[in-house]
């Protein structure tokens, strides 16, 4: 048996599934199988991943039914102890793998691991900028206190032990989008986090991706599953009032009085700065006039 499961997720990725397939196939660590979930895929994808002859490569067709239930499909299938998940129009560094597995086998206590990540926007690569210091390798994290600027795990750059679903639980197919966030609230609340600090992982700025065209407020999580564990948790409760605000942002923007009441109201404000506070009270054409500020450079927008 390998040593890990790849499991790549894929809908409609023909432009993507090639250079991440390469970027798989061609690791400096080699023991591993990939399970490649095609999620009804209705372009090429499946044609361009079939040019590939690889033994350790299992490609396992569904309907379109989303990415929890792809991911979730994939790690039924998986035969390892240890997951590796990645987005099929992301990328991962040769080492990537091999780094994973030497701190694996050096922390051997610790079941999740993840890397530092770049966002690659056209021709232009950019580190992602995390709000703690790090100097060393590795290091072990708390995740809502290693998370308060960007999340500590990515859907491309998480490797973890299979035994820890049976605590935690799988993705849940009920949320469309987010449903990675909810799965590592999970996670954060039961372990801790190996991160390696090396840029390791690019991911690709897919403007037509759901993450990034999906703004409807049903498709989102609610975060009203933690409401017991976040009154003594402060961590929790500050990552959990990130998103919120966020989500408050996108209700405003939406003209959606109902859920901006009702995530606002879950919200600390004392947990927000200044300008913060400021946005949630501004009108809707101050809101789209800052996005539409910030989105010049190209760059993705987080609603923070």
């Amino acid at each position: 048996m390998p040593f890990l499961s790849v499991i790549i997720t894929v809908y409609n990725k023909a432009d993507y599934i090639k250079d991440t397939l390469n970027s798989v196939l061609n690791q400096t660590f080699k023991d591993f199988e990939v399970l490649i979930v095609n999620d009804g895929s209705t372009d090429n994808s499946v044609q361009i991943i079939d040019t590939f002859n690889d033994e350790r490569i299992k490609v396992i067709s569904t309907k379109n039914n989303g990415a929890s239930t792809a991911r979730n499909t994939g790690i039924k299938n998986a035969s390892c102890d240890f997951i590796a998940l990645l987005d099929g129009d992301d990328l991962w560094d040769l080492d990537y793998l091999n780094s994973v597995h030497k701190a694996i086998l050096t922390f051997t206590d610790i079941k999740v691991f993840t890397t530092a990540i770049s966002q690659k926007y056209n021709n232009r690569t950019i580190p992602v900028t995390y709000s703690f210091s790090q100097n060393e390798d590795y290091g072990i994290h708390n995740y809502f206190e290693a998370s308060q600027k960007y999340p500590l795990i990515t859907s491309s750059s998480i490797v973890f032990e299979k035994s820890v679903l049976d605590k935690t639980g799988t993705f849940d197919t009920s949320i469309i989008s987010g449903q990675d966030t909810d799965l590592w609230i999970r996670f954060g609340l039961h372990y801790p986090i190996v991160f390696i600090n090396k840029q390791l992982v690019i991911y690709n700025y897919n403007p037509l991706s759901l993450s990034n065209t999906s703004f409807e407020l049903s498709k989102k999580p609610k975060f009203n599953k933690y409401f017991n564990e976040e009154k003594d948790n402060t961590y929790l409760k500050l990552y959990l009032d990130r998103n919120r605000y966020s989500m408050a942002l996108l209700s405003k923007l939406q003209n959606d009085t109902e859920n901006f009441k009702y995530y606002t109201s879950h919200l600390n404000p004392k947990h927000m700065s200044l300008r913060q506070n400021l946005l949630l009270k501004s009108p809707k054409w101050l809101l789209k006039l800052m996005l539409g500020l910030k989105s010049l450079g190209g760059e993705k927008v987080y609603y923070s």
